[in-house]
Formats: structure tokens, C-alpha cells, sequence
């Protein structure tokens, strides 16, 4: 929630991440048991479908598991629970669908995107610049993606991170920004009307595969081979500017030779650029990548506006902006703060704001936050277990009860007294039968989630109610685990 805290992970080599997000901190901890592993990769699953309530279902699926080890006691058995978790589960979704509330949202009007990613920000470390996030992680998302078909290409956002300067100062490029300088420090620093060749060969003379030897005995012979180098040398050169090429990109290095002959053919060129990057920029500049010299012809050369190195503070820290691609709409964003761990957590928080905002796009139905959604769902269980004969009425109430273990965290979290709070909501939500009251974290005075604009997206809450009793419907099928040469 709001109030909730982060933890701070420190690996074998003493590096530390402080993160909140579910995902990142079960798959940093090295879980040794075999069935908590289970729970681990049961945030990963959440993570790559939903990319957001990765802490939410790993807390429903231990409310579960601890109703049931209840249940055991009582002697009931396991596959008994496992199919009243079943229908519940069925009653909780269907319940789901039918509190939830569609947001319309246009071309022209992205607000009610904004205040989802907003929501799913609350609980992060950048929660005090939410609204600017939210705002870059909307427009990232819209501006690849395809509003007609509701699909949103993520390889055409790319996540730099740099160390320095504020949050604030985090910005939305629309084009590719690379972590490297270009190769001669006295090369131009902006080239517009760009045409850029992409080369995976290196700039250097071939070498044999085989081991070999050169024995040179006269000067004749050295500089017979220097001039036969320099030539090599000349030609590479000559058949980039043949192609029209005015900026090379590299994926290998080259040596001060070819950096100092591209200096003097005024080619600016970026060297050691890795093989996903490379691919990003073919695809944003509609050039294709070139596997030898002999290959390059002015067809396959990328187009873009602009290429500019930009340096940051008095460091001698830079990078390299491409803009106003040809092809597509590749956009950066450039993640600022004032650590490595800062940026790297707001750069995981802004990974899961686009992931919702996606999620909307994809289908636009949402359910209210702040618990509301649990308690409407649990209130829902529990009248239906009243409808139920024989002993699967136990594991359905006690589905009912686990849901409650969401709001009850929250208002925990936020200093309230968690069991009154709970009860006052449910009280609330019986009486009035508005499924949008929950738990006012924020202390607005008002429960109403939607007068609060707190929601997420529905098929997230559904796909974690899915996900967290698929898990412990398997834990609660396992009755012994045996491992390999241990078994006695």
C-alpha cells in the first residue's frame, strides 16, 4: 500500500538493491524450500503476464495456505479444500467482473491512464513525483502502441538509467538514447539529416582463422605490410563514403588507426554498441545491419533527423541521443536520481506503471483499490458458502477469510487498527451495497475508492486471484517430497 515498506537486499558480493516489488525481491532471496520456490515463481508469472500486484498475490496465496493448514487440523481433507478454494475462486472472479467499472479514454484524452499508473505508483519510492511518472509512463506507452488493434510493442521502450541529477529530471525521448560517447572526442557532437550504416564487422584488417606465424626480416617487407594494412584501412573508409553514409554504428571496437582516418574523413562513429541495441536502431531508422564492408550500398542505410552526444554534469559521463527516427516510434526513457539504487528501483516502478497502463489499453475495465475489491469478493464467498452443503462450505469461508488479509495489511501498514477498520468497511459495504468502499489509507476522509480515483486494472486482480489458488490448489495435492538420494 501507501505506507508500505521497502526492504533492502544484499547479495553474495555485498551489492544492495532496495526495491517493494514482490517479484524482485523473491527472485533475489535464493529460496532454498522447494515449495516456497513454488511461491516465487508464482510472483515471476504475475511479473511477466500483469507486470503489477506481484506482493498482492504472493500475500493471497499465504492467506490461503495458512486457512488451509487450519482446515487440515480439523481433519478435512486437502483435495476437499483444493475444490472449495476451486468455487470460491470461480465466485470471486465472476464478482470481479461484475463490480468492475470500464474507463473510457481517447486519443485525446489520456487522464484516466494517468490515474491508474498513478495508483500503481502509491506504494513506490517515487511516489513523490507520481504524477509525472505516471504521465511518462502513459506516453511511452501510447506512443508505441497500436490503439486500433490494443497492442503495445514494450521492445519499442527502451530504460536508460543514469546516477545523478533528480527524479525529476527524468525524461521522455522520443527516439534512442545510447550509453556510449562517440569513439574520437573531437568528432562532431551533432549531425542532422543523419544516415547512419550499422556494421557487425570490425574495423580492422581481416585475420587468418588458422594460427599463424610472420616472420619479417627487412624493413622492405615491414613496410610493404604497413602500406598493405593502410590500405585495407582506406578502403573500408572509402566504401562507407561511397555508400553516403555520415555516421558509423559499430557493435565491435576499432583501433586508433580507423578512429583516426574516420576523424579525418569526418565520419563520426560509435563504437562497441550491443547486439539488442543495434537491432532497436534498425528497426527505429529502417537501416539493416551490414555483416561486411563489401555489402554496404546507400539502401541500407538508416535514416534520422538528429544525433547528438549530451554530457551531464561536470562528470565525464555521456550518452547518445538519436531522434526523430524514420521508421518508427522507438522512445527512451532517461531515469535520473540521486543513487544507482534509486534509479534502478524507479526504473522497476516505472516498468510496472507501463505494464498497467498496457494492461488498460488491452481491455479497459478496472476495479476500485484500497482493498475494496477483496472485501466485495469476500463478502461475496461468504454468502455463497451459506448456499453450499457439507464440508466444502468450510474451505470456501476460509477463501472468504484469506481475502481479508489484504485490506487488513493495508490499513496495518497505514497505523490504523486493522481488525476494526476491516469490520467498519464490511459493515459499510453490507449496508450501503457499494462495492467501491475501502480502506482509507490516505486519510481523506471519505472510503469511497472512486471518489478517491484509486483502481486498478481488472484483469490484474483476476489473473492474482487466478494465479495465488492454481498454487495452492498443487501445495495442497503434494503430500511428500522426495529428493534425489535423500529419500530414506
Amino acid at each position: 500500500g501507501p505506507k508500505g515498506m521497502d526492504k533492502m537486499l544484499v547479495d553474495a558480493d555485498g551489492d544492495v538493491a532496495i526495491t517493494n516489488d514482490g517479484a524482485t525481491i523473491l527472485e533475489r532471496m535464493e529460496v532454498e524450500h522447494q515449495v516456497a520456490k513454488l511461491l516465487v515463481e508464482l510472483s515471476q508469472s504475475q511479473d511477466n503476464e500483469i507486470g503489477d500486484g506481484t506482493t498482492g498475490v504472493v500475500v493471497l496465496a499465504g492467506a490461503l495456505l495458512s486457512q488451509a493448514e487450519k482446515l487440515l487440523d480439523r481433519g478435512i481433507h486437502p483435495v476437499r479444500i483444493a475444490e472449495g478454494y476451486e468455487s470460491a475462486c470461480e465466485v470471486a472472479v465472476k464478482t470481479l467482473g461484475e463490480i468492475g467499472d470500464v474507463v473510457e479514454f481517447s486519443k485525446d484524452n489520456f487522464e484516466p491512464l494517468v490515474t491508474t499508473a498513478e495508483t500503481t505508483l502509491n506504494s513506490k519510492i517515487i511516489n513523490v513525483n507520481r504524477r509525472k511518472m505516471a504521465e511518462i509512463a502513459v506516453n511511452a506507452v501510447v506512443s508505441v502502441a497500436d490503439l486500433e488493434r490494443k497492442d503495445v510493442n514494450f521492445d519499442m521502450i527502451k530504460m536508460e538509467g543514469k546516477p545523478g541529477g533528480r527524479l525529476e529530471d527524468t525524461e521522455l525521448v522520443s527516439g534512442i538514447v545510447l550509453d556510449k560517447d562517440l569513439s574520437h572526442s573531437q568528432m562532431t557532437k551533432e549531425i542532422t539529416d543523419v544516415k547512419c550504416c550499422l556494421l557487425t564487422c570490425p574495423f580492422e584488417p581481416p585475420k587468418p582463422k588458422t594460427k599463424h606465424k610472420l616472420d619479417i626480416t627487412s624493413k622492405e617487407d615491414y613496410e610493404k605490410l604497413y602500406k598493405h594494412e593502410q590500405e585495407y584501412f582506406r578502403k573500408m573508409i572509402e566504401q562507407v563514403k561511397d555508400s553516403g553514409a555520415n555516421l558509423v554504428i559499430c557493435q565491435w571496437g576499432f583501433d586508433d588507426e580507423a578512429n583516426h582516418l574516420l576523424l579525418q574523413n569526418n565520419l563520426p562513429a560509435i563504437r562497441w554498441v550491443n547486439g539488442v541495441e543495434l537491432e532497436l536502431i534498425a528497426i527505429a531508422t529502417g537501416a539493416r545491419i551490414i555483416p561486411r564492408f563489401s555489402e554496404l550500398s546507400p539502401e541500407k542505410l538508416g535514416k534520422a533527423g538528429k544525433v547528438t552526444e549530451i554530457t551531464f554534469g561536470t562528470t565525464n559521463e555521456k550518452m547518445i541521443k538519436i531522434e526523430d527516427c524514420a521508421n518508427s516510434s522507438a522512445v527512451t526513457c532517461v531515469v535520473r536520481g540521486g543513487n544507482k539504487m534509486i534509479v534502478e528501483e524507479a526504473k522497476r516502478s516505472l516498468h510496472d506503471a507501463m505494464c498497467v497502463v498496457r494492461n488498460l489499453i488491452k481491455d479497459n475495465r478496472v476495479v476500485y483499490g484500497g482493498g475494496s475489491a477483496e472485501i466485495a469478493c469476500s463478502l461475496a464467498v461468504s454468502a455463497h458458502a451459506d448456499t453450499v452443503m457439507g464440508t466444502d462450505q468450510y474451505a470456501i469461508r476460509a477463501f472468504s477469510d484469506a481475502l481479508d488479509d489484504i485490506p487488513l495489511a493495508l490499513a496495518e501498514n497505514c497505523g490504523l487498527s486493522p481488525i476494526e477498520e476491516l469490520a467498519n468497511v464490511k459493515s459499510k459495504q453490507l449496508e450501503s451495497k457499494n462495492p467501491f468502499l475501502g480502506v482509507d489509507c490516505n486519510q481523506t476522509g471519505t472510503n469511497d475508492m472512486k471518489t478517491q480515483g484509486v483502481f486498478e486494472t481488472l484483469i490484474g486482480k483476476q489473473q492474482q486471484l487466478l494465479l495465488a489458488t492454481q498454487v495452492v490448489k498443487m501445495v495442497l495435492k503434494i503430500d511428500d517430497v522426495i529428493s534425489m538420494g535423500n529419500y530414506q
